[in-house]
């Protein structure tokens, strides 16, 4: 092989790497085609897997069902959440919701139990990372042409200083130039109240006007029309949910015996919450060798 073989091989070589990383740029850039329609019509449930600029509806094969009626202690709001989604499955004004509070104490179940409640009058779930809330549009555009009504579910939403996504959420909250879809609501939950973090300093200096900088700050958790609270569990009201557990799995233990181990146990946890009941009960089971049915 001559110089001029070589000097071509090595210039051949750079194409092709040249070109497989175009290849790559393309696959990231150019968005996925729209979602086939019969997808929500066999699945109850999605999660959105972001991809460049847009991404893709994947089907959950075994979405979490649980019950609503199992929950205790959060009655007030949960029914404010089943009230609120049920206007909107028939076609009847609603709000998005935020449930904030307490961790444990059922939030993201209730969210959940909406579709073993309203699927088969075509509620459909679809789950949003906080991270891909900046392709909200890409989201959102698919979905307003199908027949079904959808929540987009994002589980522990909060923003640090300069992250992305909170403007995206924003216009879908209240509405930009462009019409808000009427089969798509917005669901989240979070540990705090208010999503975007405060410092002391807003209000100690800095800017002329503080208060301004701390209402932006408020003003995408009053976005949301319902704002329902979940607090911590008392004494009654954890032992009540781990007799209820107990019952329904039907675990021969009882009485104080089972008030005593359930105790223990919140101690340990350093919690008296629904999963922390649920927990211990898993943890009894396995040590009476009971086996629980799986949630459908």
């Amino acid at each position: 092989m001559n110089d001029r073989d070589e000097r071509w091989d090595r210039i051949a070589g750079k194409l092709d790497t040249l070109l497989d990383r175009f290849d790559r740029f393309l696959d990231g850039h150019i968005p996925p085609p729209p979602p086939d329609g019969r997808l929500f019509e066999r699945h109850l449930a999605f999660r959105w897997r972001r991809t460049g600029e847009g991404g893709a509806f994947l089907p959950v094969e075994h979405p979490h069902l649980p019950d609503l009626d199992d929950l205790m202690g959060i009655d007030l709001v949960r029914d404010e959440l089943v009230r609120n989604t049920g206007q909107f499955v028939v076609g009847y004004p609603a709000n998005n919701v935020l449930l904030w509070g307490e961790r444990g104490t059922g939030k993201s179940t209730c969210v959940k139990g909406l579709l073993r409640r309203f699927s088969e009058e075509g509620l459909r779930l679809v789950e949003v990372l906080r991270d891909d809330l900046c392709t909200l549009p890409a989201i959102i555009a698919p979905l307003r042409k199908m027949p079904q009504r959808f929540i987009l579910f994002c589980d522990d939403l909060s923003f640090g200083e300069g992250e992305g996504g909170y403007r995206e959420l924003k216009v879908l909250l209240e509405g930009g130039i462009e019409e808000r879809p009427s089969n798509i609501l917005f669901y989240a939950t979070s540990n705090r109240r208010h999503l975007l973090p405060e410092r002391m300093e807003d209000n100690l200096g800095g800017e002329i006007h503080p208060e301004e900088a701390v209402s932006e700050k408020l003003s995408l958790a009053d976005r949301f029309g319902l704002n329902l609270s979940f607090y911590s569990f008392d004494q009654d009201t954890y032992l009540a949910i781990v007799a209820r557990y107990a019952e329904k799995f039907s675990l021969p233990m009882g009485g104080e015996a089972l008030r005593r181990e359930a105790l223990q146990w919140a101690i340990f946890k350093g919690s008296r919450s629904g999963r922390s009941a649920r927990q211990f009960v898993d943890d009894l089971a396995g040590r009476l060798r009971v086996a629980l049915p799986a949630e459908k």
